[in-house]
């Protein structure tokens, strides 16, 4: 008996309170973030939009809509000046001291966005590692080794054997020709030695050359192995000593900053980062997969971006509620989660082309 009196206590304890929060108007906070927040035309619309209206409608709440920047709109909830946001944030543990969270309601990730290169710049990156300082001083040891054999072996051959190697400048040029024949294995037959001082130098010239070529065709590999890894967009551990953008207090914003990224750019909103990123100003710009993948499909002049396979930073996006509104939140994510569990909300998703992982 005394445990129906303490459950009829707390009813009539509680619902006052939230019956009080939901007949005041409720301060609503977005920005733009499609396709979770799509603004056109003066017409508001979206994931978010379409959950936030039903949310509303079901528990009779009273709203009006403000528009703010997004690290506008998350100092506001934080400072009380909101008492909910639509946008798609994503529950942290900082910022889970400053705001209530509802129940999640799409899980989503980080991704790369970058510039596609064009053929001159794949072609200026190639002969950019290929006339590396090493290869170029490989190349000029090669020369004189050539250089070195080819007068030794014209020496030897010279007097005995000057029908192949000619005495005088020209001879000279006989012992370098040769040298780069019998180096290369073309072997055309035109020039030997026959002398044994000749044959001498002639083993000597094939075996370092054989050792010293492999050295410098193995050097060659690795420079542009490690060049192409150094400008590949496929390494997220490439591009933290790179200019990179995302948007100013994001959950992105936060990461690159905990993950030691040297160079971030940050912006009040995606699409002045990905016009950056179009004009090359920044060399990548990181944030929400699917909001990188709607602006990119919608957007005709941001065609020539492209989103990498890179996935990281998992995210579990939810409604915001100012701190302490503890009821509100309840009550919200009670709706929330029975609206994800119907057919209609798979629906919604599937019109936006936004699969959860």
């Amino acid at each position: 008996m005394s445990r129906f009196f303490t459950i009829l206590f707390l009813l009539c304890t509680f619902q006052p309170q939230f019956a009080q929060v939901t007949k005041d108007t409720l301060k609503v906070g977005f920005t733009t973030a499609p396709p979770f927040i799509i603004q056109e035309d003066g017409l508001l619309e979206g994931i978010n939009v379409w959950l936030w209206k039903q949310v509303a409608e079901d528990l009779e709440l009273n709203y009006e809509l403000v528009q703010l920047d997004f690290a506008d709109m998350l100092d506001s909830l934080k400072q009380g000046n909101l008492d909910v946001s639509i946008n798609p944030l994503t529950i942290t543990g900082d910022r889970s001291k400053e705001m209530e969270f509802t129940h999640s309601f799409f899980a989503s990730h980080s991704t790369i966005a970058v510039a596609q290169q064009s053929s001159l710049q794949r072609v200026k990156h190639f002969f950019s590692a290929f006339f590396h300082i090493n290869f170029l001083r490989g190349f000029l040891f090669l020369l004189v080794m050539l250089l070195f054999f080819g007068c030794i072996t014209w020496l030897a051959e010279h007097k005995g054997n000057p029908e192949h190697f000619r005495p005088g400048w020209r001879g000279l040029w006989d012992g370098l020709w040769w040298s780069m024949v019998t180096l290369s294995t073309v072997g055309y037959g035109d020039k030997a030695p026959k002398t044994r001082m000749g044959k001498v130098a002639a083993l000597g010239l094939m075996f370092s050359g054989l050792l010293f070529v492999s050295g410098l065709t193995a050097s060659i590999a690795s420079s542009l192995t490690v060049n192409q890894l150094a400008n590949s967009s496929e390494d997220f551990n490439s591009f933290k000593k790179r200019a990179v953008g995302t948007v100013k207090s994001s959950e992105a914003d936060d990461f690159l900053k905990t993950h030691f990224f040297r160079d971030i750019n940050l912006y009040k909103g995606v699409v002045p980062g990905l016009q950056d990123l179009n004009a090359q100003k920044i060399d990548a710009f990181i944030y929400d997969e699917p909001i990188l993948q709607y602006r990119i499909r919608k957007d005709s002049s941001l065609r020539k971006l492209e989103l990498l396979p890179i996935k990281f930073d998992v995210q579990f996006y939810a409604f915001g509620i100012k701190k302490d509104s503890v009821l509100l939140e309840q009550a919200i994510s009670q709706r929330i989660l029975e609206i994800i569990e119907t057919q209609e909300w798979e629906v919604v998703l599937s019109e936006f082309s936004l699969t959860e992982l």
